[in-house]
Parts: structure tokens; sequence; C-alpha cells
């Protein structure tokens, strides 16, 4: 699983013109699935983002959370963070879920974020989106979560 998370002022995202999602403060997470993820990718991220200490304390320095400093997510599916342009001027996206898997896996990821963050807005699988936001610093901030090859041991990346 990979996520960009961008520490936002107000952001949306429509689809053929029509707000169907909107935050006025907090997380935009752009959200990929691997073919190998399982729940426990899903549920490891879904405890991180709410706790991910990017936003600013009184002296300015990034020491606070979302669960701290309050705010939205605005969950959005992007495969295209599996884009692979080693070879060749076109993008290959054989590194992300294959669509019906990738959409199983993003409703999934709602469902068990709402649980650890309740405040979750989200774009529409598989649409032509437009999303607006307002990056605040600007934050980014890129975070892989694998599932562990077999035999590993650890909690992965």
């Amino acid at each position: 699983m990979r996520c960009v998370i961008q520490r936002s002022g107000p952001a949306s995202v429509s689809v053929d013109g029509r707000e169907i999602g909107a935050i006025g403060r907090g997380l935009v997470v752009l959200a990929a699935f691997a073919p190998t993820d399982t729940d426990a990718e899903l549920e490891w991220m879904a405890r991180k983002l709410p706790d991910l200490r990017i936003f600013e304390d009184a002296e300015g320095k990034m020491n606070l959370s979302l669960r701290e400093s309050g705010g939205s997510i605005l969950l959005v599916s992007q495969f295209t963070l599996y884009a692979d342009c080693r070879k060749g001027n076109r993008p290959s996206f054989t590194g992300s879920a294959p669509p019906a898997q990738a959409e199983d896996m993003y409703e999934r990821f709602g469902g068990i974020l709402r649980r650890h963050w309740p405040a979750v807005s989200e774009g529409e699988f598989g649409a032509m989106m437009d999303v607006q936001l307002t990056n605040q610093g600007p934050v980014t901030v890129i975070i892989d979560r694998e599932a562990p090859s077999a035999g590993a041991q650890g909690e992965g990346r």
C-alpha cells in the first residue's frame, strides 16, 4: 500500500463538476493498493494517519497529529502511485492491484479508516476526479506499507 499524504487547508474532490467530497482542513490522502496487500496493511495505515505528527504546534514545529489538532481526511484512490517509469516513456502500472481488487481494498480501507478517525470524506473509485487542495507548508509525506514476504519476520516498512 502506498499513500501520499498532504497537510491541507480546504480541499475537495469533484466528478463531472459535482463536488462529492470536501474537508475544511486536515489531510488529503491519495491511496494506491498493491496486489499483495491484506487487511493488515490497511489497518496499519488507518492507525498511522490520525497520529502522523505533521501539524505545527505553538512554536511552529511539526509536533501535532490530526488527533491533537483536529480536522478531517479526504481519501482519494490513485492507482498511478504505482507507476513504473524505468523503461520507456509510458508508465507501467503492473505494480498496482487490478481494478476489482483495488476497489474492494479502497472500500475496506475507507471503513477501517473511519473506525480510527470518523471525519473521512472520499472521492469516487475509478472516476475521473478533479482534486483541489491548499497544501499547507507545503507538507507532503509518502508512506509505503508492504505485505511481509513469505518467511519474513517483523512488521515490514
